[in-house]
């Protein structure tokens, strides 16, 4: 049986803060449907040259008190970069805590503003190892 991915669904308690931080990765929205009956909106976001592999942000209008302080439970999203170290600068640049630094030049994981992990891969083969990463420790979880 055949399956094709669809997108990966996360609750936000603020919308405009979530859509920054994605934004921040490099994701744009792709699309949007607001739902008066049922009260929320959906915005789907993703990488440029990928349309079809979005991340669908739902936000309840009458707030979401049932989210949990920490998402852990759902895992996490995964996006491949270019380059890990510019990355992880830019966010730090912007404001964004890096949880797990790319020590090895391979791997880092940020959280979104619903404490959603995620996991930032250097695409092809791993940087030469260097500083300040190489020694950074890691903060919060990840």
């Amino acid at each position: 049986m055949p399956i094709t991915y669809l997108h990966t669904m996360v609750r936000v308690k603020d919308l405009e803060a979530s859509m920054a931080f994605y934004r921040l990765l490099g994701l744009e929205e792709t699309h949007r449907h607001e739902n008066e009956g049922g009260r929320f909106t959906l915005v789907f976001m993703a990488p440029p040259e990928q349309p079809d592999c979005p991340v669908e942000l739902t936000y309840n209008w009458d707030g979401d008190d049932a989210l949990p302080d920490d998402s852990r439970h759902f895992g996490h999203l995964a996006y491949s970069v270019d380059n890990i170290y510019e990355t992880c600068q830019y966010l730090m640049d912007n404001g964004v805590t890096i949880n797990r630094p790319p020590r090895e030049g391979r791997m880092a994981f940020v959280r979104s503003p619903d404490n959603v992990s995620v996991e930032l891969l250097q695409a092809g083969e791993n940087l030469p190892v260097q500083e300040p990463w190489a020694s950074m420790g890691n903060t919060g979880h990840w």
